[in-house]
């Protein structure tokens, strides 16, 4: 929790992030990423000065429960001085116990964005779906719940001026409008209507135009000009035999000649970033095996 201190911005964790967006795919299908099309309202997650800290606060607490569709999990949420945003203790349940920092005590907008990462470590948990690192594991917490329609919540905590500043989770405000853009593409939902926070409204804006890129890559018929020409080049390079596999630096796609002599072009899916292999022959529709994405593609 950035509390007062500098706060990260721009895109350093979106590889970590997007690995993240496959691994979600990849454990829960296509389908039950699908019955998370409605994100949490705001109306269940209010906070308002005169409710009862605790009552207000499991109040929270269970309505995200409901959304996670974790019925059978109790969250027992606490409060005291801590330099992290909130802690849970991850058991076998059905209980749960979150601490929350003392903050919370008169910041209580924030308790839902805090609360939206603290379950969504026991969803993970009961999925039995982590990464190997501490650092890497918060990423795909934090992505996977704003992926799954809780996250804008964090979005929206980030505050930041001239003289103080806040921010929850581990990815910047960027990333996390990265990821929220991802989900609104998806679903056809605009998150910015939910947004209290001006700092929230610009980083979703970046991520957004981040996130659209990746829908305008070649060799997707969407990349603009110049992408188009820079593949061209590298295709015509990779029919080489010899220098099959070549592309100019940064780009995210990749030839291969395997069987020799049939080239074939490898990119990631723009909706769930898992790799897809199509033969290189001029205009192919492509179908992302994963997140069912139909790609329309000149290879």
């Amino acid at each position: 929790m950035a509390n007062g201190g500098p706060v990260e911005h721009g895109f350093p964790h979106l590889e970590t992030v997007r690995a993240a967006v496959t691994a979600l795919y990849r454990r829960l299908s296509y389908d039950t990423v699908r019955t998370f099309s409605a994100s949490v309202a705001p109306v269940d997650v209010a906070f308002c000065d005169t409710d009862d800290l605790y009552l207000g606060t499991q109040r929270v607490a269970h309505e995200l429960v409901r959304h996670y569709r974790l019925p059978d999990a109790r969250m027992i949420v606490s409060f005291r001085e801590m330099t992290h945003a909130a802690n849970v203790e991850l058991t076998a349940g059905p209980e749960y116990f979150i601490e929350l920092n003392d903050r919370f005590r008169t910041h209580r907008r924030d308790i839902g964005a805090a609360l939206a990462h603290e379950v969504m470590h026991v969803y993970l948990h009961r999925l039995d779906l982590a990464f190997p690192s501490t650092r890497d594991n918060e990423i795909l917490t934090d992505t996977a719940t704003t992926y799954l329609g809780a996250g804008w919540l964090l979005l929206d905590a980030y505050r930041e001026d001239a003289a103080t500043s806040q921010k929850l989770g581990y990815l910047t405000p960027e990333e996390f409008g990265y990821v929220l853009a991802k989900r609104a593409l998806l679903f056809g939902e605009d998150p910015s209507v939910w947004f209290t926070s001006p700092q929230a409204y610009t980083a979703y804006g970046k991520g957004l135009a981040r996130a659209r890129r990746d829908r305008q890559q070649p060799p997707l018929t969407a990349a603009g000009w110049a992408g188009r020409r820079r593949y061209a080049r590298d295709r015509r390079h990779a029919e080489d035999p010899h220098a099959a596999g070549a592309a100019a630096a940064g780009d995210p796609y990749s030839f291969t000649a395997q069987p020799p002599g049939q080239l074939r072009v490898s990119f990631p899916c723009p909706t769930c970033h898992q790799r897809i292999r199509v033969p290189v022959r001029g205009r192919v529709r492509a179908r992302c095996g994963l997140c069912r994405t139909v790609l329309e593609c000149d290879t």
